[in-house]
């Protein structure tokens, strides 16, 4: 690719039930992230076992998980607001360094 520009930004991918995805993307988007991605229905293996992925009576009774790339400044303010959520609710968030193309489609 020609002038290829690689800008460094944080992965987070939160997983958590599906029926707190509100609370979630509430918090992403009063922090000032531009946009995420929510993948459904997730399957594995954890603490307590495995998950099966398919819905059982609705999306709010399966694991989900909110990729979203932010600016490291961003990052702590988000945990500090999650970590009440996980206080009283399973999951958990996975955060890593990336670099994109494009960064005007993650900042304002």
């Amino acid at each position: 690719m020609k002038n290829l520009n690689l800008s460094p930004l944080k992965k987070l991918e939160i997983i958590l039930e599906g029926e707190h995805q509100g609370f979630v993307t509430d918090l992403l988007d009063r922090s000032g992230v531009k946009g995420y991605t929510i993948f459904n229905n997730l399957s594995g293996k954890g603490r307590q076992g495995f998950h099966e992925g398919h819905i059982m009576f609705n999306e709010d009774d399966v694991l989900i998980m909110i990729v979203a790339a932010v600016p490291e400044d961003l990052v702590n303010p988000i945990l500090e607001g999650l970590s009440p959520f996980y206080n009283e609710h399973s999951g958990v968030v996975f955060i890593s360094d990336i670099q994109v193309t494009r960064l005007v489609k993650f900042s304002g």
